[in-house]
């Protein structure tokens, strides 16, 4: 049994929870939750148990697809023979708590702490993206976890959506061509035009590492990563375009403002080592309508173009990811990929289980995480030097000077 302890209660909980749920209901039965942290006790005991405890905090936002749309899920809908040992200190939930391993929700600037405490106490770790705050700080819990033999993994679950599955065996098996251009991004789709983003201000200061290039542009380039092959050079800019953010009242009042210096908009263009070339973009900024890329990333290849789900072939032959897959892929096949599971928070958490027990790398291991958060600061480096900078220079330290901003404040070294 893999005895797991969660660190941070926020909004974004619920979707997890969902995706435990999801796997118990799929068979999967040797873990269970046995410890909840939160900075306040309530947040933790409000998840805890249906029609117990605190009220839960309702979903923090509307949008369709929006993982932090969820609420309303609780611990003991899928778990009632265990007690579970509520903490507000996660240190003390590291150190003694009846835990094997750790999955950490918290705010970017805790990842690197939580990791070191997790290894020194023997314990596996999945943790959110970024992996860490900078370069060096992610290489030094890569390392670590390697030294150890200890499972680390990223939450990117992009990468385990049941389409982003789809489409990169098909792009392994050759059957929808090789990838020539990503391109990728909206502008005003999410929290804008001033929202503060998820209410969470800290996203908005760039000492707390905040900014939508460090938050979003790791999953992007994720994405580029998995379909293009390794990117070697990126131009980017990054941009503050409301130096205001505000959450407001269903009456449209204001409650709460904060001062933004990171950045909500960011701009970049990239080449892989495998030759495919393309843009991507995205901002918390935006007034009135949205402008979308897609719908979701248009990827163009040798055969046709990949526009969402939907694949157009040079004959101008149209089918879903899900149609192409059922036809060239077994059941066998089908099983070995899905787990009979439609939900990526759950194939991420099997996948991380997977690892944790066969000792083994999940697929977004430590070292993925690393790369993923290396092209994002390559937007940074990129747009405070005003060049195109290669990510040899971003992995090597070579090139570090918008990082050296931020390291100090964490204990780090970029």
């Amino acid at each position: 049994m893999i005895r797991i302890g969660i660190i941070g209660c926020g909004r974004i909980l619920a979707a997890h929870l969902r995706g435990f749920r999801l796997l118990r209901e799929a068979g999967v039965d040797d873990f269970r939750i046995t410890a909840l942290c939160a900075r306040k006790i309530e947040d933790a005991q409000s998840y805890v148990q249906r029609g117990q405890g605190p009220p839960q905090r309702s979903a923090v936002s509307n949008i369709p697809g929006d993982v932090l749309a969820i609420d309303d899920e609780y611990l003991s809908d899928f778990q009632n023979d265990v007690d579970v040992v509520l903490y507000d200190d996660f240190r003390e939930m590291i150190t003694t708590g009846p835990i094997d391993a750790v999955n950490d929700y918290t705010l970017h600037g805790l990842h690197h702490v939580i990791a070191e405490l997790s290894a020194a106490n023997g314990k596996h770790l999945l943790t959110q993206k970024p992996i860490s705050v900078t370069i060096g700080g992610a290489r030094s819990m890569c390392e670590t976890y390697d030294a150890k033999g200890l499972t680390l993994g990223v939450f990117e679950n992009w990468r385990y959506a049941p389409d982003s599955i789809r489409m990169l065996a098909l792009l392994k098996a050759g059957i929808i061509g090789t990838p020539q251009i990503i391109h990728s991004g909206a502008i005003g789709a999410w929290w804008a035009p001033d929202q503060i983003v998820a209410e969470t201000p800290w996203r908005h200061r760039r000492e707390q590492a905040g900014g939508i290039t460090l938050d979003m542009g790791v999953r992007q380039f994720d994405l580029v990563r998995a379909v293009g092959g390794e990117v070697i050079s990126i131009d980017g800019r990054a941009h503050t375009i409301e130096p205001v953010r505000r959450t407001r009242d269903a009456a449209g009042n204001e409650t709460a403002r904060v001062e933004c210096d990171a950045d909500d908009t960011y701009f970049a263009t990239f080449e892989t080592a495998s030759g495919t070339i393309g843009s991507m973009h995205a901002s918390w900024a935006g007034h009135a309508a949205p402008t979308i890329c897609g719908p979701g990333p248009v990827i163009y290849t040798t055969n046709g173009q990949l526009r969402g789900n939907v694949f157009t072939s040079d004959s101008r032959q149209q089918s879903t990811l899900s149609e192409l897959y059922d036809q060239h892929f077994t059941p066998e096949q089908r099983d070995e990929d899905f787990h009979s599971l439609d939900d990526s928070f759950a194939l991420t958490q099997y996948d991380w289980l997977n690892a944790v027990r066969s000792n083994a790398s999940p697929l977004v291991d430590g070292w993925e995480g690393l790369r993923d958060l290396a092209c994002a600061w390559a937007v940074l480096e990129s747009s405070k030097a005003g060049r195109r900078v290669t990510l040899d220079e971003i992995l090597s330290g070579e090139l570090a000077t918008a990082q050296r901003e931020i390291a100090p404040h964490f204990g780090l070294e970029s």
